[in-house]
């Protein structure tokens, strides 16, 4: 698969601070959202980046014959295995904090 193509978004250092605070939380499907509790502050770049990773994961997709859930899915494993302790996850529709 080409998924090795794809890059961390511009947004890493702000997007590291946000997810470090509690601010946005990553997606078992690939995307980020605001977490339980924590302010709308990081909406604006919640959804740039979104749209960013939706672009990128299309284009995996179709060069690869896969649909965007099997691409966002993938991803959301590659990106969880980089998360620190305490960042927010969704799973299956439950927020929790990464253990490890």
């Amino acid at each position: 698969m080409l998924l090795a193509g794809i890059t961390a978004p511009a947004f890493a250092l702000d997007l590291d601070t946000a997810r470090a605070k509690g601010l946005a939380g990553e997606v078992d499907n690939g995307l980020l959202a605001i977490p339980p509790g924590a302010a709308a502050d990081a909406q604006d770049m919640i959804t740039t980046i979104n749209n960013s990773r939706r672009a990128e994961y299309a284009g995996v997709a179709a060069k690869n014959n896969l649909t965007l859930d099997v691409v966002g899915g993938m991803m959301f494993q590659k990106i969880y295995s980089r998360l620190p302790a305490g960042t927010w996850v969704q799973i299956q529709g439950k927020w929790s904090k990464k253990a490890q």
